[in-house]
């Protein structure tokens, strides 16, 4: 069998992934097939045979147990055959290194951003900068997105001239909304 023909099979590119962070008996192994692809422990037995026989997995006897580890040796063949298509990828991922290298200096310089891909993350320099923004009511701006940030007309509730948030933005104070003075900003 040829070694795409052996991990073109999804199941058996599984068990490869879990055996590539260390050796595992064929109980835990199943275990975790069986849950995420309904086959039953003997369909299980049969695709570590495939790897076994193969040479993707070595198997080895502790008592009762037989634990399976990878075999790297049909790995390095399958290196050694993609290498004349890297040339393809390799420039793309070296573009693709690149713009992430500027994008985090970038937000560096900034001092961190307030875009939705960095929600979460803890490699940015502090809090966001809500200095200055605030919503209709005049409480700060903590919506934190793109779209949102230095606006000052956020959609709110009617205030007391009958005007809705919107796109409109804040009256100055002294100017007349339906014939009334506002005096928000």
């Amino acid at each position: 069998m040829h070694a795409f023909d052996v991990l073109g099979d999804p199941v058996r590119r599984r068990l490869l992934e879990l055996l590539a962070d260390g050796e595992r008996s064929a109980g835990e192994l199943g275990a975790v097939i069986q849950e995420e692809f309904g086959i039953s422990q003997p369909g299980v037995s049969q695709h570590l045979r495939v790897l076994r026989d193969n040479g993707f997995a070595t198997v080895r006897a502790e008592g009762t147990r037989r634990l399976y580890a990878v075999d790297p040796a049909p790995l390095r063949e399958i290196d050694v055959w993609l290498e004349r298509y890297r040339r393809f990828w390799t420039q793309r991922l070296d573009a693709l290194g690149t713009e992430l290298a500027r994008g985090k200096r970038e937000r560096r310089m900034r001092g961190g951003t307030n875009s939705p891909t960095d929600a979460g993350r803890t490699d940015t320099a502090g809090p966001p900068d809500t200095v200055g923004r605030t919503d209709i009511a005049g409480l700060p701006d903590t919506s934190n997105t793109p779209e949102t940030a230095g606006r000052t007309d956020t959609a709110g509730p009617p205030d007391t001239a009958g005007r809705t948030g919107g796109r409109t933005g804040a009256v100055p104070s002294g100017e007349a909304t339906g014939g009334e003075a506002t005096g928000r900003r």
